[in-house]
């Protein structure tokens, strides 16, 4: 029996860069290396480091060290805005200063983070335990958390009114509607920002523009739908709302490497070394 919102990942090889969206996630690597690219942002992280991802990110990463001898492995568990909620509302006031909102970041894991992980882990060989302890042992971590060096940014997600709040109700506005045109000013409004505000809020959490982030969350989908159904290229471009299939083309090869039916074609062939245990 698997515990909700945690996975065990592992490869025994070194990866090819893989794009996806991240959700909001915290990751702690056991052994090897991963390198996680942000739009101009490069974040690398190795055992005993984890990663938090506060907002829904599209990102590049790969397994960078990783051996037969010594695999990569790494666990994730997936952060919940009302489990860090209930958290944030037994802190001290004082903890609750404002912060500027971000996307990602990394830091060594403590002995106190890693003990109830570690708990987690064990509670997949006794899944008659899990219905009990799993949540009172993520109810931990994400203390944890709270009290570590990303407490900041795991704190803004589970808050209504934080900046980073703010910014993630235009974030998945996005991602629901990749395909539409939109006005900066709209978005603004959602996020309940001054355009100015929510230009520079927008950057510090996502590190692009939000022009920049629908097109990679475009480029995403239409990968993926590629992937999947073998749809034909113009068809696909113009379904993610690209209005030229040779612009098409080209942000597509510009961002993958290669023109979309090239790369689909070597996605279905290529072996995919990192998997999931759990």
């Amino acid at each position: 029996m698997a515990v909700d919102g945690v996975r065990v990942t592992a490869s025994d090889v070194p990866t090819a860069p893989a794009h996806h969206v991240y959700q909001p996630t915290f990751a702690v690597i056991a052994q090897g290396a991963k390198r996680t690219v942000l739009s101009d942002r490069v974040f690398e992280y190795s055992a005993g480091q984890y990663l938090v991802v506060s907002v829904d990110l599209p990102i590049t990463s790969h397994v960078i060290r990783a051996s037969a001898e010594e695999p990569y492995l790494a666990v994730g568990m997936t952060l919940k805005p009302a489990a860090i909620a209930t958290l944030v509302l037994e802190m001290a006031a004082g903890d609750h200063a404002a912060v500027e909102p971000a996307g990602m970041g990394v830091s060594d894991a403590t002995t106190e983070l890693l003990e109830p992980l570690v708990r987690l882990l064990r509670l997949l060989d006794r899944p008659q335990d899990v219905a009990v302890l799993g949540p009172m042992v993520e109810r931990e971590i994400l203390w944890r958390l709270l009290a570590g060096e990303q407490r900041a940014m795991v704190r803004q997600i589970g808050l209504a009114d934080s900046r980073l709040s703010q910014v993630s109700h235009a974030i998945r506005w996005i991602r629901v509607h990749y395909a539409e045109t939109f006005r900066i000013e709209d978005l603004a409004r959602l996020a309940a920002m001054s355009v100015s505000s929510f230009h520079r809020h927008f950057r510090a959490v996502t590190a692009m523009s939000p022009l920049q982030y629908q097109k990679q969350i475009r480029l995403q989908e239409a990968r993926a739908r590629l992937l999947a159904e073998s749809e034909d290229v113009a068809a696909v471009g113009f379904s993610v709302g690209y209005d030229s299939p040779s612009q098409f083309s080209r942000e597509y090869s510009r961002q993958f490497g290669a023109p979309p039916g090239r790369d689909a074609a070597r996605l279905r062939t290529a072996s995919m070394p990192e998997r999931s245990v759990v």
